[in-house]
């Protein structure tokens, strides 16, 4: 999320994804880039939908005002519908562990092929630039109708708010610069011990033939980074520092969700879990009918334990089934779309191609689009709808364009 074909918000699949119409190459995988291109399409349509959430906070009074729920809710509808809770509860579960899980497959032959310090100059100009540019321009742009939004107006009385804030909030734009970290430590990992990955390879060929093994293996790594953190920390914390900020109680989560993508793509992307032919292909169903089932239980787990907050017991539940509809989720994205989507097709390659400049510039359309609607009587879920068409129609177009300009298709 190479060339200017990429995956959403994934720039270590850059270099795998050939130009639309143009023959395929022998490493690139269709199914893992349309998946990937389908995660952003989830992102956009997350965020659309977030101002007509049932639970979305009232508009705040100023941006200085606590909480700053607007960081993930930059503008409010007063019209609500419930529908979207479901939609964006499922989505929060696994979309940016697939998306970590994903950035993760291309690494080692990306270190293998360009030596650590290559690799890393080259996340630097495809994570760095695009995390600065979409950290300085598309935020600001985005929370500006936030602010609008309270009563007020003017860039002016914007940016004296905006710089008293005490740090520089960065929209969607965080998973780019914790992606970036993360390439940064398997880079330096790779130049201290070099065979480090292929270790890792070793041990995940052993559960690889078979899904359900390493099923278990990834749930039970999964469940030991993630629940200690959500017990410290909660599962809704975020830290900040300046521009960078992450989930805090989820950082370790997706490392090991990066680190599994790592030890996938060592043994190999045709092979083991991700080949055609494979156990996870064959038994794609099963995976997809397990996905709701893990979900509603997660829900109702969530649902019982805030009426237990204050028993422990509650809350390793609650975050147990968290991660086992995590990894059933993301198990059954993986197993249909390498089994349905092996061949490439015209309109996932136009997606493909320019989703991770649509992940990059979509906050500023969702939001702006969200306050063009502040005064229809459309319904919510109207609303949501043209919110989303209007952000995809629009992301897809400006990308496009400025993919014209060779500076930027070398970046994204």
């Amino acid at each position: 999320m190479s060339t200017s074909r990429v995956i959403p918000s994934s720039p270590n699949l850059q270099a795998v994804a050939p130009a639309p119409g143009s023959p395929a190459r022998a490493d690139y995988n269709a199914a893992v880039g349309y998946l990937r291109a389908l995660v952003t399409v989830l992102v956009l349509a997350h965020h659309s939908v977030l101002a007509y959430h049932p639970f979305a906070p009232a508009p705040p009074a100023s941006l200085t005002a606590q909480p700053r729920m607007w960081g993930a809710f930059p503008v409010v509808d007063s019209l609500r519908w419930s529908g979207f809770s479901m939609f964006v509860g499922f989505n929060d579960i696994f979309f940016m562990s697939l998306m970590f899980f994903l950035s993760g497959l291309f690494v080692w032959n990306s270190l293998k092929r360009k030596g650590g310090g290559n690799f890393v100059r080259d996340r630097l100009l495809r994570l760095g630039v695009p995390f600065l540019a979409a950290a300085a321009l598309v935020a600001p742009l985005a929370y500006y109708p936030t602010y609008l939004q309270t009563g007020a107006s003017g860039w002016a009385g914007f940016w004296q708010q905006w710089w008293s804030l005490g740090n520089w909030p960065a929209g969607p734009a965080w998973f780019i610069w914790v992606l970036l970290a993360f390439d940064c430590l398997a880079a330096g990992i790779f130049q201290l011990w070099p065979p480090s990955i292929e270790v890792l390879s070793r041990i995940s060929a052993r559960a690889l033939r078979r899904p359900a093994a390493f099923f278990a293996g990834l749930l039970l790594v999964s469940a030991a980074a993630y629940i200690p953190m959500a017990l410290m920390f909660t599962p809704f914390r975020w830290s900040e520092f300046g521009p960078f900020a992450f989930q805090t109680g989820r950082l370790l989560l997706y490392l090991v969700y990066f680190v599994a993508g790592i030890g996938v793509g060592a043994y190999g992307i045709g092979r083991g879990l991700l080949a055609r032919d494979g156990n996870l292909a064959k038994r794609w169903l099963l995976w997809l009918i397990a996905t709701p089932f893990a979900f509603a239980l997660a829900a109702v787990v969530f649902l019982v334990g805030l009426s237990h907050s204050s028993q422990r017991l509650w809350e390793v539940a609650t975050d147990l089934t968290f991660v086992l509809s995590c990894a059933t989720s993301c198990f059954a994205l993986l197993a249909f779309f390498v089994r349905f989507l092996r061949n490439r097709m015209r309109i996932w390659d136009g997606l493909n191609a320019n989703a991770y400049g649509m992940y990059l510039i979509h906050y500023a359309f969702v939001s702006w689009l969200q306050y063009a609607l502040l005064r229809s009587s459309l319904p919510a879920i109207a609303k949501g709808s043209l919110v989303f068409a209007g952000t995809l129609a629009l992301t897809w177009g400006v990308t496009a364009a400025l993919r014209r300009i060779p500076f930027v298709a070398r970046v994204i």
